[in-house]
C-alpha cells in the first residue's frame, strides 16, 4: 500500500489558483519535494543533497541581480 502524505504548499507561493507552487511532505524519514502543476513527480532528497539545494537557492535569492 502506497504511503499517504500530505503535501503543503510554500508560504511563498502566489496566492489564488496559481499553480506554479512547491509543495512539501513529511513521512518519519524522508522529505519529499514536488511542484504542484506536476504532482505525479516528486524527489526525495537525501540531507545531503537538501542542504546543497537550500543552499544554492539561498544563494540566488540573496545574490544582486
Amino acid at each position: 500500500m502506497p504511503e499517504i502524505l500530505h503535501w503543503q504548499k510554500s508560504s511563498y507561493s502566489a496566492g489564488g489558483g496559481a499553480t506554479n507552487c512547491l509543495e512539501l511532505a513529511t513521512s518519519p524519514t524522508t522529505l519529499h519535494l514536488r511542484e504542484s502543476d506536476s504532482p505525479a513527480t516528486s524527489l526525495s532528497p537525501t540531507p545531503t543533497a537538501l542542504t546543497a539545494l537550500l543552499a544554492a537557492v539561498k544563494a540566488a535569492t540573496t545574490s544582486p541581480r
